[in-house]
């Protein structure tokens, strides 16, 4: 029998905390400690450090939605207890290149994930008109007993599936006190939006329809092949403005690259729906406050310019929002269900380390790792 998202997240759990020493080409890790293993202090064995390509990540990922759902779930319900540290993003931009920037987002999840590390993520608009992703990224992997990095995975995927993941575990828990939506829109349709769609689907949702609105027709157009191929006889539709995708749907993803918000009439929300605001900025202040406001953690959301954080500037105060999506989960904040309700997740690096951990752990358990030898070299104080 097929075990429910709740199991399937408990064996999760459990598979992180089964201890397993696997030997990887003279290397020793431990599965959970993923303790590159030392032996006694005058006898160091090196550490192993592996490598995790993107087509890796993407095959461990595949066909496992739920599962990924419910461990973002975990992930945030142990991060509302204390059991994280998610110190503020860093930010480098660039003078000459206003558009760019690299944030480093380093974490730590305690409980039975154990591990540190670090995601580094580079944003290039100009990218698209290359024919490359805007976005690019490596996450490290620390063992917390040592501090070595024992994994570097790219990163890129883990990303946008932690988001769509985050946004499939907001949309379950946002209306599981209102009708269920039928009417799917997404603003921008790129990589995010992909990846958000596919999860959706993963996770059990199934529409009446799909709109799309982007800025460029042939990605608009792209998106909508991508996403009648996922899913065969959705109606998908091609909106020519995103007022009138905004009106046509109940669940509306927000996911472009905009720096500052450009919807501003709070009527076009006149029906309440359910709004993932992934992309941060789209939404300007007014609608901001015409909305109920879920977060993934207040003070990351609250900074960087995104729409709560200019909601913040202009009242000078935050009790505009009603709280963050763990405390939806915990039962402690009521939505209510005659008004328009913005989940604005400011993505967390807790989340990647999560992830990461876990795809690291799956390869570990086919022996697919690829360990690149002698990667550490200067083990001994003294030569």
């Amino acid at each position: 029998m097929k075990a429910s998202g709740h199991q399937q997240a408990r064996e999760l759990a459990e598979g992180m905390t089964r201890s397993k020493t696997f030997v990887q080409r003279g290397g020793r890790f431990s599965v959970t400690g993923i303790a590159p293993s030392t032996q006694e202090a005058d006898h160091p064995t090196s550490p192993a450090f592996s490598v995790i390509t993107g087509a890796q990540v993407q095959r461990v990922l595949r066909g496992r939605e739920q599962q990924l759902v419910d461990l973002v779930g975990h992930v945030y319900g142990l991060h509302s207890r204390g059991g994280t540290v998610n110190p503020p993003s860093y930010f480098l931009r660039f003078p000459d290149r206003p558009a760019a920037r690299i944030i480093a987002l380093p974490a730590s999840v305690g409980g039975e994930v154990g591990t540190d590390g670090i995601k580094w993520i580079s944003s290039v608009p100009a990218n698209i008109d290359r024919g490359l992703p805007r976005a690019s990224a490596v996450l490290v992997l620390n063992d917390p007993a040592t501090g070595f990095p024992y994994a570097c995975l790219e990163a890129s995927v883990i990303s946008a599936a932690r988001t769509a993941a985050s946004a499939a575990l907001a949309l379950q828990r946002l209306t599981r006190d209102r009708k269920r939506p039928q009417r799917l829109g997404f603003v921008g349709g790129g990589l995010i939006a992909r990846y958000v769609h596919s999860y959706l689907a993963g996770s059990g949702w199934e529409w009446d329809s799909v709109g799309i609105y982007d800025l460029s027709s042939e990605y608009a157009h792209r998106f909508r092949e991508s996403v009648r191929k996922t899913v065969q006889g959705e109606d998908v539709r091609v909106y020519d403005s995103p007022e009138d995708l905004v009106r046509a749907s109940d669940a509306v993803v927000f996911a472009t690259v905009a720096g500052t918000p450009h919807v501003t009439d709070p009527a076009w929300f006149d029906h309440h729906p359910v709004v993932l605001h992934l992309s941060l900025r789209d939404l300007s202040p007014e609608v901001i406050l015409s909305a109920v406001n879920v977060v993934d953690d207040v003070e990351h959301c609250l900074k960087a310019e995104t729409s709560v954080h200019l909601t913040e500037q202009r009242l000078g105060h935050r009790d505009f929002l009603a709280g963050t999506l763990a405390s939806v989960m915990a039962g402690d904040v009521e939505l209510p269900r005659n008004r328009t309700v913005v989940f604005s997740p400011f993505g967390l690096g807790v989340l990647d380390i999560a992830v990461g951990r876990w795809v690291h752990d799956q390869l570990a358990e086919d022996g697919d790792l690829t360990v690149v030898d002698g990667f550490f070299s200067e083990l001994s104080r003294y030569a």
